[in-house]
Protein backbone atom coordinates (compact mmCIF):
# COMPACT_ATOMS: atom_id res chain seq x y z
CA UNK A 1 0.00 0.00 0.00
CA UNK A 2 1.53 3.62 -1.05
CA UNK A 3 1.97 5.75 2.07
CA UNK A 4 0.23 9.13 0.58
CA UNK A 5 2.20 12.31 1.99
CA UNK A 6 0.54 15.15 4.08
CA UNK A 7 -1.21 17.61 2.14
CA UNK A 8 0.95 20.75 1.77
CA UNK A 9 -1.86 22.99 1.29
CA UNK A 10 -3.89 22.06 4.54
CA UNK A 11 -3.74 24.24 7.41
CA UNK A 12 -1.89 21.35 9.43
CA UNK A 13 1.32 21.35 7.43
CA UNK A 14 0.95 24.99 7.30
CA UNK A 15 0.88 24.56 11.36
CA UNK A 16 3.71 22.10 11.36
CA UNK A 17 5.95 23.98 8.62
CA UNK A 18 5.92 27.04 10.90
CA UNK A 19 6.69 24.84 14.04
CA UNK A 20 9.45 23.39 11.84
CA UNK A 21 10.72 26.98 11.20
CA UNK A 22 11.23 27.88 14.88
CA UNK A 23 13.18 24.19 16.06
CA UNK A 24 16.72 25.53 16.93
CA UNK A 25 19.69 24.76 14.23
CA UNK A 26 22.48 22.50 14.85
CA UNK A 27 24.65 25.67 16.37
CA UNK A 28 22.19 26.24 19.24
CA UNK A 29 23.77 26.13 22.69
CA UNK A 30 22.14 23.09 24.95
CA UNK A 31 20.26 25.75 27.30
CA UNK A 32 18.66 27.56 24.60
CA UNK A 33 17.88 24.00 22.76
CA UNK A 34 16.66 22.65 26.49
CA UNK A 35 14.14 26.09 27.28
CA UNK A 36 12.46 25.56 23.55
CA UNK A 37 12.00 21.89 24.34
CA UNK A 38 10.33 23.09 28.06
CA UNK A 39 8.13 26.16 26.24
CA UNK A 40 7.23 23.30 23.65
CA UNK A 41 5.85 20.93 26.49
CA UNK A 42 3.71 23.67 27.66
CA UNK A 43 1.81 23.67 24.70
CA UNK A 44 1.08 20.10 25.47
CA UNK A 45 -0.83 20.97 28.42
CA UNK A 46 -3.89 20.85 26.80
CA UNK A 47 -6.05 18.36 25.58
CA UNK A 48 -4.00 16.49 22.36
CA UNK A 49 -7.02 16.13 20.25
CA UNK A 50 -7.97 19.91 20.72
CA UNK A 51 -11.93 18.74 20.59
CA UNK A 52 -12.38 16.78 24.00
CA UNK A 53 -15.10 17.63 26.38
CA UNK A 54 -12.83 17.09 29.66
CA UNK A 55 -9.50 18.82 30.01
CA UNK A 56 -7.80 15.80 28.98
CA UNK A 57 -3.91 16.71 28.07
CA UNK A 58 -0.74 17.37 29.65
CA UNK A 59 2.91 16.39 28.62
CA UNK A 60 5.79 14.64 29.79
CA UNK A 61 9.63 15.69 29.40
CA UNK A 62 10.81 13.90 26.50
CA UNK A 63 12.33 10.87 27.16
CA UNK A 64 16.35 11.14 28.12
CA UNK A 65 19.03 8.62 26.56
CA UNK A 66 18.90 6.82 23.43
CA UNK A 67 16.06 5.14 21.65
CA UNK A 68 13.62 3.34 24.21
CA UNK A 69 11.79 0.13 23.58
CA UNK A 70 8.06 -0.80 23.84
CA UNK A 71 6.98 -3.17 26.18
CA UNK A 72 5.97 -6.71 24.71
CA UNK A 73 7.47 -5.19 21.53
CA UNK A 74 8.60 -8.54 19.32
CA UNK A 75 10.43 -8.35 16.38
CA UNK A 76 8.11 -9.78 14.30
CA UNK A 77 5.29 -7.43 15.26
CA UNK A 78 6.35 -4.74 13.37
CA UNK A 79 6.25 -5.08 9.45
CA UNK A 80 8.22 -2.72 6.94
CA UNK A 81 5.41 -1.07 4.47
CA UNK A 82 6.05 -2.94 0.92
CA UNK A 83 7.91 -0.68 -1.45
CA UNK A 84 9.45 1.78 1.31
CA UNK A 85 11.78 -0.78 2.95
CA UNK A 86 15.61 1.23 2.72
CA UNK A 87 16.92 -1.35 0.45
CA UNK A 88 20.59 0.47 0.01
CA UNK A 89 21.48 3.67 1.73
CA UNK A 90 21.08 6.08 -0.94
CA UNK A 91 18.31 7.96 0.94
CA UNK A 92 20.77 8.11 4.17
CA UNK A 93 23.36 9.24 1.98
CA UNK A 94 21.59 11.96 0.17
CA UNK A 95 22.68 15.18 0.45
CA UNK A 96 19.17 16.89 0.71
CA UNK A 97 18.70 18.34 3.97
CA UNK A 98 16.40 16.90 6.67
CA UNK A 99 13.49 18.21 7.90
CA UNK A 100 13.94 19.22 11.59
CA UNK A 101 12.63 16.41 13.68
CA UNK A 102 9.73 16.99 15.84
CA UNK A 103 8.67 15.89 19.29
CA UNK A 104 6.68 12.67 19.65
CA UNK A 105 4.92 11.90 22.65
CA UNK A 106 3.54 8.79 24.56
CA UNK A 107 -0.08 8.39 23.29
CA UNK A 108 -3.20 6.44 23.36
CA UNK A 109 -5.78 6.50 20.07
CA UNK A 110 -9.11 6.06 21.38
CA UNK A 111 -10.80 4.33 18.54
CA UNK A 112 -13.88 2.81 16.94
CA UNK A 113 -14.58 0.71 13.68
CA UNK A 114 -16.97 -1.15 11.67
CA UNK A 115 -15.06 -4.00 10.68
CA UNK A 116 -17.10 -4.79 8.06
CA UNK A 117 -14.68 -5.15 4.71
CA UNK A 118 -11.33 -5.07 6.37
CA UNK A 119 -8.80 -7.62 7.23
CA UNK A 120 -8.74 -7.89 11.06
CA UNK A 121 -7.29 -4.86 13.18
CA UNK A 122 -3.48 -5.69 13.00
CA UNK A 123 -1.55 -3.94 10.42
CA UNK A 124 0.24 -6.62 8.06
CA UNK A 125 3.17 -6.93 6.13
CA UNK A 126 1.13 -7.64 2.56
CA UNK A 127 -0.01 -3.68 1.42
CA UNK A 128 -2.71 -5.28 -0.16
CA UNK A 129 -5.11 -6.32 2.57
CA UNK A 130 -6.62 -3.33 4.29
CA UNK A 131 -6.68 -3.52 7.96
CA UNK A 132 -8.06 -0.88 10.70
CA UNK A 133 -4.19 -0.38 11.63
CA UNK A 134 -3.35 0.04 8.33
CA UNK A 135 -5.41 2.28 7.40
CA UNK A 136 -5.53 4.58 10.51
CA UNK A 137 -1.53 4.60 10.53
CA UNK A 138 -1.61 6.22 6.64
CA UNK A 139 -3.90 8.58 7.99
CA UNK A 140 -1.37 9.67 10.59
CA UNK A 141 1.28 10.00 8.07
CA UNK A 142 -1.25 11.91 5.88
CA UNK A 143 -1.92 14.72 8.38
CA UNK A 144 1.56 14.42 9.97
CA UNK A 145 1.24 12.91 13.38
CA UNK A 146 3.64 10.03 12.17
CA UNK A 147 6.61 11.72 10.21
CA UNK A 148 7.87 10.56 6.81
CA UNK A 149 11.27 9.01 8.02
CA UNK A 150 8.81 6.74 10.19
CA UNK A 151 6.38 6.03 7.47
CA UNK A 152 7.81 2.86 6.19
CA UNK A 153 7.35 1.21 9.60
CA UNK A 154 5.04 1.08 12.33
CA UNK A 155 7.38 -0.30 14.87
CA UNK A 156 9.41 3.03 14.81
CA UNK A 157 6.65 4.37 16.82
CA UNK A 158 5.93 1.66 18.97
CA UNK A 159 2.11 0.99 17.47
CA UNK A 160 0.25 -1.73 19.83
CA UNK A 161 -3.16 -2.30 20.06
CA UNK A 162 -5.20 -3.34 23.61
CA UNK A 163 -7.13 -5.91 21.66
CA UNK A 164 -6.77 -7.08 18.03
CA UNK A 165 -9.73 -8.22 16.29
CA UNK A 166 -10.36 -10.91 13.19
CA UNK A 167 -11.84 -10.18 9.97
CA UNK A 168 -14.69 -8.76 9.84
CA UNK A 169 -15.51 -8.36 13.45
CA UNK A 170 -16.40 -4.46 14.81
CA UNK A 171 -15.40 -2.48 17.88
CA UNK A 172 -17.11 0.74 19.47
CA UNK A 173 -13.83 0.90 21.42
CA UNK A 174 -10.30 -0.17 21.30
CA UNK A 175 -7.50 1.47 22.22
CA UNK A 176 -4.24 1.86 20.29
CA UNK A 177 -0.84 3.27 21.97
CA UNK A 178 2.27 4.52 19.80
CA UNK A 179 4.19 7.45 20.04
CA UNK A 180 3.31 11.03 18.19
CA UNK A 181 3.74 13.93 16.78
CA UNK A 182 1.40 15.73 18.68
CA UNK A 183 1.66 19.52 18.02
CA UNK A 184 -1.10 19.92 15.24
CA UNK A 185 -4.06 21.59 15.28
CA UNK A 186 -7.46 19.95 15.84
CA UNK A 187 -5.84 16.70 15.28
CA UNK A 188 -8.61 14.61 16.53
CA UNK A 189 -11.31 16.80 13.92
CA UNK A 190 -8.42 16.29 11.49
CA UNK A 191 -7.72 12.48 11.40
CA UNK A 192 -11.50 11.75 11.67
CA UNK A 193 -11.68 14.06 8.43
CA UNK A 194 -9.61 11.90 6.69
CA UNK A 195 -10.26 8.52 7.60
CA UNK A 196 -13.07 6.18 6.46
CA UNK A 197 -16.91 7.00 8.12
CA UNK A 198 -16.24 3.57 9.03
CA UNK A 199 -13.27 4.15 11.38
CA UNK A 200 -13.82 6.96 13.94
CA UNK A 201 -10.92 8.54 16.53
CA UNK A 202 -12.90 9.09 19.49
CA UNK A 203 -9.47 10.84 21.34
CA UNK A 204 -5.80 11.35 21.72
CA UNK A 205 -4.80 11.57 25.00
CA UNK A 206 -1.19 11.75 26.53
CA UNK A 207 0.33 8.42 28.14
CA UNK A 208 2.77 7.31 30.50
CA UNK A 209 5.93 6.05 29.04
CA UNK A 210 5.36 2.68 30.25
CA UNK A 211 1.94 2.61 28.56
CA UNK A 212 1.49 -0.29 26.31
CA UNK A 213 -2.30 -1.33 25.65
CA UNK A 214 -2.22 -4.63 25.35
CA UNK A 215 -0.28 -5.49 28.79
CA UNK A 216 -2.05 -2.31 30.22
CA UNK A 217 -5.01 -3.35 29.29
CA UNK A 218 -7.17 -4.96 32.39
CA UNK A 219 -9.84 -6.52 30.99
CA UNK A 220 -11.70 -6.50 27.89
CA UNK A 221 -16.06 -6.60 27.29
CA UNK A 222 -17.35 -7.86 23.85
CA UNK A 223 -21.13 -8.08 23.18
CA UNK A 224 -22.26 -10.86 21.41
CA UNK A 225 -26.02 -10.50 19.41
CA UNK A 226 -28.11 -13.26 17.82
CA UNK A 227 -31.64 -13.89 16.77
CA UNK A 228 -33.86 -15.71 18.88
CA UNK A 229 -34.87 -18.48 16.53
CA UNK A 230 -31.83 -20.03 16.83
CA UNK A 231 -33.22 -21.13 20.23
CA UNK A 232 -36.07 -22.86 18.40
CA UNK A 233 -35.30 -26.99 18.79
CA UNK A 234 -33.52 -28.90 15.70
CA UNK A 235 -36.75 -29.71 13.06
CA UNK A 236 -37.75 -33.04 13.31
CA UNK A 237 -36.15 -35.52 11.00
CA UNK A 238 -33.08 -33.20 10.47
CA UNK A 239 -29.60 -35.46 11.53
CA UNK A 240 -29.43 -33.85 14.96
CA UNK A 241 -32.71 -34.13 16.09
CA UNK A 242 -33.07 -38.12 15.11
CA UNK A 243 -29.15 -38.27 16.90
CA UNK A 244 -30.11 -36.80 20.06
CA UNK A 245 -33.35 -39.22 19.96
CA UNK A 246 -30.52 -42.34 19.34
CA UNK A 247 -28.86 -41.34 22.48
CA UNK A 248 -32.09 -40.69 24.75
CA UNK A 249 -32.90 -37.03 24.39
CA UNK A 250 -36.38 -36.96 24.19
CA UNK A 251 -37.95 -33.97 22.91
CA UNK A 252 -41.46 -33.43 22.05
CA UNK A 253 -42.06 -31.57 19.15
CA UNK A 254 -41.75 -28.27 19.57
CA UNK A 255 -45.28 -25.90 18.82
CA UNK A 256 -43.07 -24.35 16.19
CA UNK A 257 -42.51 -27.44 13.44
CA UNK A 258 -46.01 -28.89 14.73
CA UNK A 259 -48.29 -25.72 13.80
CA UNK A 260 -46.42 -25.77 10.14
CA UNK A 261 -47.09 -27.61 6.81
CA UNK A 262 -46.00 -31.10 6.25
CA UNK A 263 -43.55 -29.73 3.62
CA UNK A 264 -42.50 -26.12 3.73
CA UNK A 265 -39.30 -24.85 2.20
CA UNK A 266 -36.33 -23.07 3.63
CA UNK A 267 -37.29 -19.91 2.79
CA UNK A 268 -41.27 -20.60 4.14
CA UNK A 269 -39.58 -22.19 7.67
CA UNK A 270 -37.35 -18.77 7.47
CA UNK A 271 -40.22 -16.20 7.83
CA UNK A 272 -41.70 -18.07 10.29
CA UNK A 273 -38.87 -18.06 12.22
CA UNK A 274 -38.40 -14.13 12.08
CA UNK A 275 -41.95 -13.56 13.84
CA UNK A 276 -40.43 -16.31 16.78
CA UNK A 277 -40.54 -14.88 20.29
CA UNK A 278 -38.41 -16.85 23.10
CA UNK A 279 -40.29 -17.66 26.10
CA UNK A 280 -38.92 -16.16 29.95
CA UNK A 281 -38.21 -19.91 31.21
CA UNK A 282 -35.87 -19.73 27.75
CA UNK A 283 -34.40 -16.77 28.61
CA UNK A 284 -33.34 -18.09 32.14
CA UNK A 285 -32.03 -21.36 30.42
CA UNK A 286 -29.44 -19.31 29.30
CA UNK A 287 -28.81 -17.33 31.86
CA UNK A 288 -27.97 -19.79 34.13
CA UNK A 289 -26.23 -22.03 31.47
CA UNK A 290 -24.20 -18.55 30.77
CA UNK A 291 -23.28 -18.15 34.68
CA UNK A 292 -21.04 -21.30 33.97
CA UNK A 293 -18.36 -19.21 32.21
CA UNK A 294 -17.62 -17.19 34.76
CA UNK A 295 -14.54 -17.39 37.08
CA UNK A 296 -11.09 -19.47 36.09
CA UNK A 297 -11.52 -22.25 33.78
CA UNK A 298 -9.50 -24.11 31.16
CA UNK A 299 -11.23 -23.07 27.83
CA UNK A 300 -8.87 -25.12 25.37
CA UNK A 301 -12.05 -26.23 24.38
CA UNK A 302 -13.40 -23.00 23.16
CA UNK A 303 -10.37 -22.02 20.80
CA UNK A 304 -7.78 -23.69 18.34
CA UNK A 305 -4.43 -25.51 18.52
CA UNK A 306 -4.38 -25.44 22.38
CA UNK A 307 -3.62 -28.68 24.79
CA UNK A 308 -5.53 -28.78 28.19
CA UNK A 309 -1.49 -28.73 29.50
CA UNK A 310 -1.57 -25.33 28.03
CA UNK A 311 -1.32 -23.20 30.79
CA UNK A 312 -2.26 -20.20 28.63
CA UNK A 313 -5.66 -21.65 28.24
CA UNK A 314 -6.45 -20.95 32.03
CA UNK A 315 -8.31 -17.75 31.54
CA UNK A 316 -10.51 -15.66 34.15
CA UNK A 317 -14.59 -14.34 32.82
CA UNK A 318 -15.50 -11.75 35.56
CA UNK A 319 -19.20 -11.63 34.34
CA UNK A 320 -21.38 -12.78 31.35
CA UNK A 321 -25.06 -10.79 31.08
CA UNK A 322 -27.89 -12.08 29.05
CA UNK A 323 -30.33 -9.21 28.35
CA UNK A 324 -33.56 -9.59 27.83
CA UNK A 325 -34.48 -10.02 23.94
CA UNK A 326 -35.55 -7.09 22.21
CA UNK A 327 -37.32 -6.32 18.25
CA UNK A 328 -35.53 -4.89 16.07
CA UNK A 329 -38.06 -4.72 12.48
CA UNK A 330 -39.17 -8.23 12.38
CA UNK A 331 -36.79 -10.44 14.02
CA UNK A 332 -36.12 -10.72 17.89
CA UNK A 333 -32.21 -10.33 19.02
CA UNK A 334 -30.53 -11.26 22.03
CA UNK A 335 -26.99 -9.94 23.00
CA UNK A 336 -24.25 -11.35 25.84
CA UNK A 337 -22.08 -9.30 27.31
CA UNK A 338 -18.62 -10.80 28.30
CA UNK A 339 -16.58 -9.46 30.42
CA UNK A 340 -13.00 -10.84 30.80
CA UNK A 341 -9.30 -10.54 31.35
CA UNK A 342 -8.65 -11.66 27.84
CA UNK A 343 -9.33 -14.04 25.21
CA UNK A 344 -8.19 -16.22 22.89
CA UNK A 345 -8.35 -16.91 19.45
CA UNK A 346 -12.55 -17.59 18.29
CA UNK A 347 -12.97 -18.09 22.14
CA UNK A 348 -16.15 -16.18 22.79
CA UNK A 349 -17.77 -17.59 18.87
CA UNK A 350 -17.12 -20.82 20.52
CA UNK A 351 -18.36 -20.08 23.92
CA UNK A 352 -21.93 -19.21 22.40
CA UNK A 353 -21.90 -21.76 20.09
CA UNK A 354 -21.86 -24.16 23.10
CA UNK A 355 -24.27 -21.71 25.20
CA UNK A 356 -26.59 -21.98 22.22
CA UNK A 357 -26.60 -25.66 21.68
CA UNK A 358 -26.40 -27.17 25.19
CA UNK A 359 -30.08 -24.56 25.67
CA UNK A 360 -31.31 -25.75 22.71
CA UNK A 361 -31.30 -29.18 22.90
CA UNK A 362 -32.07 -29.53 26.61
CA UNK A 363 -28.77 -30.63 27.68
CA UNK A 364 -28.02 -29.47 31.33
CA UNK A 365 -26.17 -26.70 32.12
CA UNK A 366 -23.29 -28.74 33.78
CA UNK A 367 -22.09 -29.60 30.02
CA UNK A 368 -20.21 -26.37 29.73
CA UNK A 369 -18.39 -27.70 32.98
CA UNK A 370 -17.55 -30.88 31.34
CA UNK A 371 -16.29 -29.05 28.78
CA UNK A 372 -13.47 -27.59 31.27
CA UNK A 373 -11.76 -31.10 31.38
CA UNK A 374 -8.67 -32.59 29.70
CA UNK A 375 -10.93 -34.12 26.98
CA UNK A 376 -10.87 -32.56 23.71
CA UNK A 377 -13.90 -31.87 22.08
CA UNK A 378 -15.23 -29.82 18.85
CA UNK A 379 -17.17 -26.91 19.01
CA UNK A 380 -18.29 -25.19 16.06
CA UNK A 381 -17.66 -21.28 15.99
CA UNK A 382 -21.23 -19.12 15.70
CA UNK A 383 -21.13 -16.80 13.51
CA UNK A 384 -19.08 -13.44 13.24
CA UNK A 385 -21.56 -11.48 12.19
CA UNK A 386 -22.81 -10.72 15.74
CA UNK A 387 -19.73 -10.04 17.47
CA UNK A 388 -18.77 -6.51 18.67
CA UNK A 389 -15.94 -6.00 20.83
CA UNK A 390 -17.17 -2.48 23.38
CA UNK A 391 -14.09 -1.22 25.11
CA UNK A 392 -10.85 -2.63 26.47
CA UNK A 393 -10.36 -0.86 30.50
CA UNK A 394 -7.69 -0.20 32.04
CA UNK A 395 -8.53 0.35 35.73
CA UNK A 396 -5.09 -0.41 37.26
CA UNK A 397 -3.55 2.23 35.02
CA UNK A 398 -6.11 4.56 36.16
CA UNK A 399 -5.81 4.16 39.64
CA UNK A 400 -1.49 4.32 39.18
CA UNK A 401 -2.25 7.47 37.57
CA UNK A 402 -4.47 8.93 40.02
CA UNK A 403 -1.86 9.22 42.68
CA UNK A 404 0.65 10.76 40.23
CA UNK A 405 -1.98 13.51 39.19
CA UNK A 406 -2.64 14.08 42.85
CA UNK A 407 0.37 17.10 42.78
CA UNK A 408 -0.40 18.42 39.43
CA UNK A 409 -3.50 19.91 37.86
CA UNK A 410 -5.44 19.07 34.80
CA UNK A 411 -3.57 21.90 32.96
CA UNK A 412 0.37 20.62 34.01
CA UNK A 413 2.30 19.31 31.34
CA UNK A 414 2.99 16.28 33.78
CA UNK A 415 -0.62 15.39 34.68
CA UNK A 416 -2.15 11.98 32.63
CA UNK A 417 -5.95 11.86 31.69
CA UNK A 418 -7.22 8.23 32.31
CA UNK A 419 -8.55 6.16 29.68
CA UNK A 420 -12.50 6.80 29.69
CA UNK A 421 -15.02 5.75 26.58
CA UNK A 422 -17.96 7.24 29.02
CA UNK A 423 -16.91 10.61 28.13
CA UNK A 424 -17.65 9.84 24.29
CA UNK A 425 -20.88 7.77 25.39
CA UNK A 426 -23.02 9.78 22.53
CA UNK A 427 -20.81 9.85 19.99
CA UNK A 428 -20.18 5.94 20.05
CA UNK A 429 -23.60 5.25 20.68
CA UNK A 430 -24.07 7.02 17.41
CA UNK A 431 -21.65 5.13 15.47
CA UNK A 432 -23.31 1.84 16.52
CA UNK A 433 -26.67 2.12 15.30
CA UNK A 434 -25.60 3.85 11.87
CA UNK A 435 -22.57 1.72 11.43
CA UNK A 436 -22.90 -1.89 13.43
CA UNK A 437 -26.03 -2.39 14.23
CA UNK A 438 -27.52 -1.48 11.12
CA UNK A 439 -25.47 -3.16 9.25
CA UNK A 440 -25.44 -5.97 11.19
CA UNK A 441 -29.27 -6.51 11.03
CA UNK A 442 -29.43 -5.24 7.53
CA UNK A 443 -26.96 -8.64 6.50
CA UNK A 444 -29.39 -11.23 8.60
CA UNK A 445 -32.06 -9.96 6.99
CA UNK A 446 -30.75 -10.05 3.89
CA UNK A 447 -28.84 -12.94 4.03
CA UNK A 448 -30.30 -15.71 7.07
CA UNK A 449 -26.79 -15.95 7.64
CA UNK A 450 -27.49 -17.05 11.63
CA UNK A 451 -30.31 -19.51 9.38
CA UNK A 452 -27.88 -20.77 7.91
CA UNK A 453 -25.79 -21.35 10.11
CA UNK A 454 -27.99 -23.27 12.27
CA UNK A 455 -29.08 -25.62 9.45
CA UNK A 456 -25.51 -26.50 9.21
CA UNK A 457 -25.72 -27.52 12.64
CA UNK A 458 -28.88 -29.57 12.24
CA UNK A 459 -27.77 -31.42 8.88
CA UNK A 460 -24.20 -32.73 10.70
CA UNK A 461 -25.20 -36.80 11.29
CA UNK A 462 -21.77 -37.55 13.05
CA UNK A 463 -20.17 -37.48 16.69
CA UNK A 464 -18.56 -34.42 17.45
CA UNK A 465 -21.51 -33.34 18.76
CA UNK A 466 -22.89 -36.28 20.81
CA UNK A 467 -22.04 -33.89 23.91
CA UNK A 468 -25.39 -32.23 23.22
CA UNK A 469 -27.58 -34.92 25.19
CA UNK A 470 -29.75 -34.82 28.69
CA UNK A 471 -26.90 -36.21 30.34
CA UNK A 472 -24.82 -33.69 30.77
CA UNK A 473 -21.91 -35.99 29.96
CA UNK A 474 -18.98 -36.38 26.95
CA UNK A 475 -19.37 -39.85 25.31
CA UNK A 476 -15.74 -41.41 24.47
CA UNK A 477 -17.31 -41.43 20.64
CA UNK A 478 -17.37 -37.37 20.57
CA UNK A 479 -13.62 -37.09 21.97
CA UNK A 480 -11.16 -36.29 19.66
CA UNK A 481 -7.86 -38.28 20.12
CA UNK A 482 -4.65 -37.19 18.39
CA UNK A 483 -3.25 -38.86 15.90
CA UNK A 484 -6.60 -40.34 15.32
CA UNK A 485 -8.76 -39.65 12.33
CA UNK A 486 -12.49 -38.54 13.01
CA UNK A 487 -15.33 -39.97 11.03
CA UNK A 488 -17.36 -37.82 9.37
CA UNK A 489 -15.96 -35.00 11.01
CA UNK A 490 -18.49 -31.69 11.26
CA UNK A 491 -16.73 -29.23 8.19
CA UNK A 492 -16.74 -25.16 8.90
CA UNK A 493 -17.80 -22.93 6.44
CA UNK A 494 -15.68 -19.84 5.55
CA UNK A 495 -18.80 -18.17 5.01
CA UNK A 496 -20.13 -17.62 8.64
CA UNK A 497 -16.26 -15.94 9.05
CA UNK A 498 -17.82 -13.13 7.26
CA UNK A 499 -18.99 -10.16 7.92
CA UNK A 500 -20.26 -8.67 4.25
CA UNK A 501 -21.53 -10.25 1.48
CA UNK A 502 -21.47 -7.54 -1.31
CA UNK A 503 -21.52 -9.92 -3.90
CA UNK A 504 -24.77 -11.32 -3.29
CA UNK A 505 -28.01 -10.24 -4.00
CA UNK A 506 -30.82 -9.85 -1.39
CA UNK A 507 -32.96 -12.53 -2.48
CA UNK A 508 -29.90 -14.70 -3.12
CA UNK A 509 -29.70 -16.30 0.46
CA UNK A 510 -26.62 -18.43 1.76
CA UNK A 511 -27.17 -22.32 0.86
CA UNK A 512 -25.04 -24.19 2.97
CA UNK A 513 -24.94 -27.03 0.36
CA UNK A 514 -23.41 -25.15 -1.52
CA UNK A 515 -19.76 -23.81 0.23
CA UNK A 516 -16.98 -25.69 -0.29
CA UNK A 517 -16.17 -26.70 3.89
CA UNK A 518 -13.15 -27.22 5.34
CA UNK A 519 -12.76 -29.28 8.39
CA UNK A 520 -9.99 -27.21 9.96
CA UNK A 521 -9.07 -23.56 9.08
CA UNK A 522 -6.34 -21.99 8.13
CA UNK A 523 -5.57 -20.93 11.82
CA UNK A 524 -4.37 -24.54 12.13
CA UNK A 525 -1.18 -23.60 10.51
CA UNK A 526 -0.61 -21.19 13.01
CA UNK A 527 2.23 -21.58 15.78
CA UNK A 528 1.96 -21.18 19.70
CA UNK A 529 3.30 -17.55 19.29
CA UNK A 530 1.15 -16.75 16.80
CA UNK A 531 -2.12 -17.89 18.63
CA UNK A 532 -0.64 -15.93 21.79
CA UNK A 533 -0.31 -12.94 19.69
CA UNK A 534 -4.51 -13.37 18.79
CA UNK A 535 -5.40 -13.02 22.27
CA UNK A 536 -7.42 -10.19 22.77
Amino acid sequence: MEVERADTSSSSTTGLKRLQEEQPDSSASPKRFKMEEEEQMQTDAAPVGGNDRTKDGGGAAKPKGGKQRAPNQKKDQTYWRKGTHPEGSESRNSEEPKAPRLPKRHCALLIGFCGSGFNGMQIQPDPKLRTIEGVLFDTLVKVGAVSQDNADNSGKVKLGRAARTDAGVHAAGNVVSMMLITAIPNLVARMNEELPPEIRLWNILRVQKSFDARSTCDSRKYTYFFPSYLMIPSKPGSSLHQTLQQNGTEQAPHPFWTDSKAETTVKDDLRRKRVYRMPPELVERLRVAAKKFEKSHNFHNFTVRRDFRDRSCMRHILSVQVADPVVYGDTEWVSVLFHGQSFMLHQIRKMMSALVLASRTGSPPQIIEELYGPRMVFMPKMPALGLLLEYPIFDTYTKKIAIANAKYQPADPEYRPSIDFEVHREAIDQFKRDYIYSRMRGIEDAEGVFDAWIRSVDAYAGNDLLYLNSKGVIPSAAVIKKGERRANPFKERKRFDATTFADRSADDKIDISEEEAEEEGEEMSLDKAQLDEMDG
